[in-house]
């Protein structure tokens, strides 16, 4: 049974190095070395393979019922209650107008604080079944808007067909790329591809300087996301009256919450316009939520209690009212429904009869209560986060 497993993993890991196209195997015997096609990239997929995902290491946090507890221990207010107290418990959704779907968690990269766990070493990838239920869900007359995340969502054999037809049906496109996904060779033509569907594209960007960035995200990853986002600057993202939309993401290196967006979104501008020659639409800034990697770098530096009073702290009733839960429907990669994509890694389902994708029905849904936890905290806090930056 060892041998066999072994063998599994193997030709996984094949499967996965080709897949971002730098290596080539010889598999006549499956204990032959890969073969790199460029050397330059060698050293940085050793240490991208050497990084684990939270469960590769087997660490308890990789288990969404173990965070869900250890999150609802703590003896501060529950959030249940400060809604209460601003006369919006229950909270309901007002309408449903975005589908964000998860395409998988693999991913070329193991960020730091990566609440979805993704990595080279998941497996877990939306099938094409899915993708057909997840068309016609989108089809319902409300939903303007299909968010695509992952894990890398390009990863996902079947992401060039669904993209297609969801433009086809006239909804807007949000793909969330990490960018360095689009420099090796089997995605040079996405940027491309990209602008012939008129995607928006939401790329991570914790920073304009490289230090913080490969601190973060890995080794090599700001080069990366650099040569990124001037492809994309190439093909008309970000340029003005180009209607290709390029907006960035910050989300802060430690336990702190983000700065003020607007300001930051000016100095992101000036920096990249001045040292890269890069332009962009739109900065969002996003708060760390304390689940997965996020919560064990909080948990190994000892700041998990500190940083939970500051969420609670600051919680802004006027962000509250606004979370975006109450206008989107998350889908897992294997279909399951929820309320937003941090309820999605936590494993906490909607409260309606719709579980599952295929059981898409929006006027149950929009009657639903929404789960809420202790995390939820970090959407309000400050001037409040959502995946389209703050909300107050």
């Amino acid at each position: 049974m060892g041998g066999y497993k072994a063998s599994l993993s193997f030709f996984w890991l094949r499967a996965y190095l080709e897949s971002i196209n730098i290596v080539k195997c010889n598999f006549v015997k499956p204990w032959t070395r890969f073969q790199f096609k460029n050397v330059e990239f060698s050293n940085e997929l050793r240490k991208q393979l050497k990084m684990k995902t939270l469960q590769k290491e087997d660490n308890q946090l990789s288990q969404a019922a173990f965070q869900v507890k250890m999150l609802e221990k703590t003896k501060e207010v529950k959030f249940s209650e400060k809604l209460k107290g601003i006369n919006i418990f229950p909270l309901k959704p007002t309408t449903i107008e975005i589908l964000q779907i998860n395409l998988g968690k693999l991913c070329n990269q193991v960020c730091e604080h990566c609440h979805v766990d993704a990595g080279p070493d998941r497996k877990e990838i939306m099938i094409k079944e899915v993708l057909s239920q997840c068309l016609e869900a989108a089809k319902t007359i409300t939903i303007h808007t299909v968010d695509l995340t992952g894990g890398a969502p390009e990863m996902n054999p079947d992401f060039r067909w669904f993209v297609s037809q969801l433009s086809k049906l006239g909804k807007r496109v949000i793909v969330r790329s990490n960018l360095t996904i689009l420099t090796y060779k089997k995605y040079l033509d996405i940027p491309q591809f990209y602008a012939d569907n008129n995607v928006n594209v939401v790329s991570s960007m914790p920073c304009y300087s490289k230090d913080n960035v490969d601190k973060q995200r890995g080794d090599g990853v700001f080069e990366r996301s650099i040569q990124a986002l001037q492809r994309l600057n190439e093909v008309g993202y970000g340029k003005k009256d180009s209607g290709l939309e390029l907006d960035l993401v910050f989300n802060p290196g430690g336990a702190s919450l983000p700065p003020e967006q607007s300001a930051l979104e000016l100095d992101y501008k000036r920096e990249l316009k001045e040292l890269f020659n890069i332009e962009f639409n739109s900065l969002y800034t996003i708060t760390n939520l304390p689940i997965s990697r996020f919560l064990d770098f909080l948990i190994k530096e000892e700041k998990y209690e500190e940083y939970m009073n500051k969420l609670i702290e600051s919680f802004n009733p006027m962000a509250a009212a606004e979370v975006m839960c109450r206008n989107t429907v998350s889908v897992g990669w294997d279909g399951k429904l929820f309320d937003c994509d941090f309820n999605q890694m936590l494993e906490l389902g909607v409260a309606s009869s719709s579980q599952h994708i295929k059981e898409f029905n929006s006027d149950e849904l929009v009657n639903r209560n929404i789960i809420l936890g202790q995390h939820c905290y970090g959407c309000t806090a400050g001037a409040g986060s959502s995946c389209q930056g703050s909300l107050a």
